[in-house]
């Protein structure tokens, strides 16, 4: 038996040792125990309060209890540890999310509704967001733009915060680990008549790691960043409520590229947002929001004699106001309908414009129990735009309860995304790392410049292939699924999606550099589909333990990939040197950076006669391509692929005094790291931690 499999062994041991000699004691002490059913409620799939449970739609959620015991503290880590969603580096070092297959720009994330910007490099870095203020995180698969636009085309992760409770509260919290990692933060929150006041603070730093000792550069510099968010909830009636929010956020980080070429990068974010709600009577209530935020983000580079080598810069601002009415005529019919506007500017370097975007909107949603075992969504919304053509984006869902332990549903939506800016005119080069990233516009003249001056060392895609325009890209996703609850204590959720999308703008490797790095651009597959199965299963036993496990099976090709396979005009070698033989349509393995399967196991055990709680929670993800490796424009069974690999993580907490609570962890227990083709996974941390409640 291997070395790591005997370390497994003995964790999983002990863990279950102790947990369950804990439980023994506290069931002999307490020998008339009773399981909670608690009905969760979600805002996000509706954009109205909603029981999960009841949706007809492919949602999760994420509770206050489950982010606290598992001691994370950004929202790319406590995403990566749910079904079917999936962290991935973009090109700069930054982490969005995958979800159903779907690449990172698809996904919508909001935090209390309002959406975030500052997508540089084509996906949101989740890892700016903290979670140490996070009361839930709501999840919605598949196309969303009924109600929420061109972004939510593969879906919506809506993160909120916390709200003020009566009395004053506080909590002040550190962690600290691997690496020199550092997070502090507090948060207050106070209530009293008419007024609630929130106010969150936090900072976090970290040395950054290394995970190629033989090389100059850093995989991750050091960098430290603050964050600082408030809310101010006022009653001015009965009917009429006012709320002011704010977060502002802030990023340094060392920018070091070689010995002689050393800098700073930074980022500043701020959000704020108005909402004025009334009701007017039983049936109609209004809330009008007015939101913006802008994202700034800038980087140079010295010379070792202080002279500037290069720099660059990032500001985008968004405004969105909306005003949303609901009305509710009788508790079996509600209808939800807004009107709004998003303007966007940009401003960049490596960009020869600086885009103005305005687009009006207008959505209608119909929510309805027409019989008791039947709920229907049907809703649309339609975008117009100053660039680009309109768009009308329709959804429709039904739930049907065959028994009172046996539900179905499913929905069929329709999403829709533009080319930005990027895509089409982008003109960069990092500096450090050195790879290039073109717009699909700026490849036919970048490419041939590059290649005259000694700058490339192969073209893998020809230059004439970006001939025509990008194509805006639409997609249509349809979702299956059943809900079995066979008692208060089990259930199991199952999902089987398809999203079909037409000129879906993906990303690939159009050049070699001689300096090692690639050339990345942007192309349309005309015909793509993800499609797959999604299980959840959840088990509360008692009410000190609670066992949750999940599995995706994903298929993400390209129609005409299969076609070509199909038609056999696909060859590949063995080795560069060996002779070409003609590849079937089962060598074809489909889009890159997939994988086939995924799967995720957490159990969460509180120990209340100890004060205590403990967690084990484990990730798994199948072998996937990132690129092709025999040069015949295809990922294909004799390509290199990643290895599949998992990551364990293990917390402890345990509270004194109901005030004080200290915990200790490990994530990626056993160390895992691939340190050609996985950068965000640094190897094991172990940290510890103290929370302190007054």
């Amino acid at each position: 038996m291997s070395f790591k499999r005997r370390c497994f062994s003995t964790v999983i041991t002990l863990f279950l040792g102790f947990t369950t000699q804990a439980q023994r004691h506290y069931l002999a002490e307490n020998d008339t125990l009773t399981v909670e059913a608690l009905e969760e409620v979600m805002v996000t799939a509706t954009r109205t309060i909603r029981q999960l449970s009841s949706l007809p739609l492919p949602a999760q959620i994420i509770s206050k209890s489950d982010i606290e015991n598992s001691n994370t503290t950004k929202l790319n880590e406590l995403l990566s540890e749910q079904t079917g969603l999936l962290t991935v580096p973009d090109y700069g070092g930054g982490e969005g999310i995958q979800m159903q297959g779907m690449d990172a720009q698809y996904t919508l994330i909001l935090i209390d509704g309002m959406p975030l910007v500052g997508r540089s490099a084509g996906t949101l870095d989740l890892s700016r967001v903290s979670v140490g203020n996070v009361r839930q995180v709501e999840i919605v698969k598949g196309a969303s733009s009924s109600l929420y636009g061109s972004d939510a085309l593969g879906g919506v992760i809506n993160i909120l915060t916390a709200v003020p409770k009566d009395g004053f509260q506080g909590r002040i919290q550190h962690r600290m680990g691997t690496f020199h990692t550092h997070d502090t933060g507090a948060t207050l929150q106070y209530q009293q008549g008419k007024i609630g006041l929130t106010a969150f603070i936090n900072r976090y730093s970290s040395d950054g790691y290394d995970l190629r000792d033989h090389e100059i550069l850093n995989t991750v510099d050091p960098y430290k960043n603050h964050t600082v968010s408030n809310k101010l909830a006022y009653a001015i009636n009965k009917k009429t409520s006012l709320l002011l929010s704010g977060r502002y956020f802030t990023q340094e980080q060392d920018y070091i590229a070689t010995e002689e070429l050393q800098g700073e990068s930074n980022i500043r974010e701020w959000n704020a947002q108005l909402a004025l709600s009334h009701t007017f009577n039983s049936a109609w209530r209004s809330k009008f929001e007015l939101y913006a935020t802008r994202y700034r983000a800038s980087e140079y580079l010295d010379d070792t004699d202080g002279s500037r080598f290069s720099e660059g810069y990032y500001n985008q601002l968004l405004v969105r106001p909306e005003l949303r009415l609901h009305y509710n005529p009788s508790p079996e019919h509600s209808f939800t309908g807004g009107v709004g506007v998003n303007h966007k500017t940009l401003d960049r370097t490596y960009f020869s414009v600086q885009p103005v975007f305005n687009a009006p909107y207008i959505y209608l949603q119909y929510d309805a129990n027409p019989h008791d075992k039947i709920n229907l969504i049907l809703g649309a919304r339609f975008d117009s735009h100053n660039k680009y053509q309109s768009k009308f984006s329709p959804k429709a869902a039904i739930r049907y309860e065959l028994t009172d332990d046996l539900a179905i549903k499913g929905s069929v939506g329709v999403g829709f995304k533009a080319p930005d800016f990027r895509q089409l005119y982008f003109d960069f080069t990092n500096a450090t790392v050195g790879y290039t990233v073109l717009g699909y516009n700026a490849v036919e003249t970048v490419i041939p410049t590059m290649d005259a001056t000694g700058q490339l060392s192969n073209i893998l895609v020809p230059v004439s292939d970006f001939a025509g325009g990008l194509k805006p890209e639409s997609s249509v996703s349809v979702n299956f699924g059943v809900h079995y609850q066979p008692s208060p204590t089990l259930s199991l959720d199952a999902n089987l999606f398809r999203n079909h999308i037409t000129d879906l703008i993906d990303t690939q490797v159009i050049a070699n550099k001689t300096n090692g790095q690639n050339v990345f651009s942007y192309y349309n597959v005309d015909q793509v589909y993800t499609q797959g199965l999604e299980l959840n299963l959840g088990w509360k036993p008692t009410n000190q333990v609670k066992v949750s496990g999940g599995y995706q099976l994903l298929y993400a090709k390209d129609r005409a990939a299969e076609k070509a396979f199909e038609n056999g005009t696909v060859f590949a070698r063995e080795n560069p040197g060996s002779p070409a033989f003609q590849l079937t349509e089962k060598d074809y393995t489909g889009l890159y950076n997939r994988s086939k399967h995924m799967l995720n196991i957490k159990a969460f055990v509180s120990i209340p006669n100890w004060n205590a709680n403990a967690n084990i929670r484990a990730t798994y993800r199948s072998k996937y391509g990132l690129y092709d490796s025999n040069t015949n424009s295809y990922l294909d069974a004799y390509d290199d692929f990643v290895k599949g690999y998992a990551v364990w993580d293990l917390a402890f907490n345990k509270t004194y005094c109901k005030k004080y609570q200290l915990g200790i962890g490990v994530d990626n227990l056993f160390d895992y790291t691939d340190t050609k083709n996985i950068n965000n996974l640094p190897g094991c941390l172990v940290y510890g931690k103290i929370n302190i409640q007054f």
